[in-house]
Order: C-alpha cells, then sequence, then structure tokens
C-alpha cells in the first residue's frame, strides 16, 4: 500500500525554483539589515539552486550576486567604522 505519489522530476525543479526567488529575497533584505546572516545564506542557496539546474538561472545568480555584495557592504562598513562590530 502506497500512501504518497513518488516524486516527479517537476516536484525537484520547484524547489530548486524556490531556492533561486528565496537567494535573491534574502539577499535583497541583507543590503537593508542583517547581512552578516543573510548574504551567506543567500550565497548558498543561489549555488544550490544553480548546481542542481534550476530553470530561474538569472534570479539565482542575482541572490548569488546580492550575497556577495551583503558581504561587502558589510567589510566597507566595518572598515569605514573601524570596528568589528556595531556600538550600541
Amino acid at each position: 500500500m502506497q500512501l504518497t505519489a513518488p516524486a516527479s522530476r517537476r516536484t525537484g525543479i520547484r524547489d530548486t525554483d524556490g531556492m533561486a526567488v528565496a537567494s535573491f529575497v534574502l539577499g535583497l533584505l541583507g543590503l537593508l539589515v542583517l547581512n552578516i546572516f543573510l548574504g551567506p545564506i543567500a550565497i548558498v542557496l543561489a549555488s544550490v539552486a544553480l548546481w542542481r539546474g534550476t530553470e530561474r538561472r538569472g534570479r539565482a545568480l542575482l541572490g548569488l550576486g546580492l550575497g556577495v555584495a551583503d558581504l561587502l557592504v558589510l567589510a566597507a562598513v566595518m572598515a569605514s567604522d573601524s570596528t568589528i562590530s556595531w556600538s550600541f
């Protein structure tokens, strides 16, 4: 007795498309807040989506670029402030 349907190829593609969109959204949000966390997550999600062959390749590449930009913005803020962490 089989309770669930077998996984089809389309399910895997939808998962990678979701990862590509999530990496784009997290990379975009990372430019505004929490770039130390959201940047690396966006990079990892975009890399996995590209590796698995997403249909939304452009969105994954944008997420990858925005994730890298998040880390560059963080480095620029830390360099201009001459600190490693934020002071409250």
